[in-house]
């Protein structure tokens, strides 16, 4: 018994010694990629590296993005339609709609997307290269590779996931008019006029603001799995997953840790805002 019990310690000892040890390793690593970033942001081979990796998590991600974010404002006006028009209040649900998709859904939306489509194809492509030796051999040319690998696919996702957040409220504002306007007959004038009242500047840039945050993120994230993944497909397989579901984690924990100190700042600046 006493045995067992001592196994049980050592292992969960063993654990939070890995557990610390990794986040140790992950720190490390972001602070060079980002130290890396500041240092050769203006230098044309950055940018020679980087466009390739805009394109990979920009452009081919948008079609997910439009897509999913259309449904999940028409999903929003289904959902709270007759609760509206039983108080006689549906005039205001695009309103609702509206901030609930820039403040909150449209950010965390794009990054859930791009940790899914992007964070797994970044850390499976690093991990390959990782378990090849591709990058013990940039290291051999005197290359450093979190420059050369990590640093590109880390800017994309920084500077591309508000954009696509930009996008994902567009969808989700005319998915929710589409239900509302169109199917079930809300008048379209009130429903954008008391769009504009509440959702302002502050909400908008709000959302973009948390974008940035979950956008570097499941960049880093996603990279250092791939960097520090294990030999053999199956380490490469592991890693994509606990890629995914650590950048998961991060995004809505800090979702609620930006929503806290931003919805602090909004009363304090602005006072209490009323969406109905």
């Amino acid at each position: 018994m006493t045995n067992a019990k001592s196994g049980t310690v050592q292992r969960i000892g063993a654990s939070v010694f890995d557990a610390v040890n990794d986040f140790g390793d992950f720190c490390v690593f972001a602070w060079m990629t980002v130290a890396w970033t500041a240092r050769t942001l203006l230098n044309r081979r950055m940018w020679r590296l980087l466009i390739p990796q805009l394109y990979e998590v920009g452009f081919r991600s948008l079609p997910v993005i439009l897509i999913t974010g259309a449904f999940v404002g028409m999903v929003l006006a289904v959902q709270a339609i007759e609760q509206f028009r039983a108080i006689g209040l549906e005039d205001r649900l695009g309103a609702v709609v509206n901030i609930s998709v820039v403040r909150e859904l449209g950010p965390v939306l794009a990054g859930i997307m791009l940790a899914g489509r992007v964070g797994g194809a970044l850390t499976a492509e690093l991990g390959t290269m990782h378990v090849t030796e591709q990058i013990d051999a940039l290291r051999c040319m005197g290359v450093d590779p979190i420059r050369y690998l990590a640093v590109p696919r880390f800017l994309a996702c920084f500077l591309l996931t508000p954009i696509l957040t930009l996008y994902a409220n567009m969808t989700g504002s005319f998915g929710g008019w589409f239900i509302a306007v169109v199917q079930r007959g809300v008048d379209n004038g009130p429903y954008w006029e008391f769009t504009e009242q509440v959702v302002g500047n502050y909400d908008l840039f709000s959302g973009v603001l948390k974008a940035y945050f979950f956008g570097a993120a499941l960049g880093l994230i996603s990279c250092y799995k791939g960097f520090y993944c294990r030999a053999g497909a199956e380490g490469v397989g592991r890693a994509c997953t606990e890629a995914f579901v650590a950048s998961f984690i991060a995004i809505l924990a800090l979702d609620y840790f930006l929503a806290e100190l931003l919805q602090t700042v909004s009363i304090k600046l602005y006072g209490f805002r009323s969406f109905l």
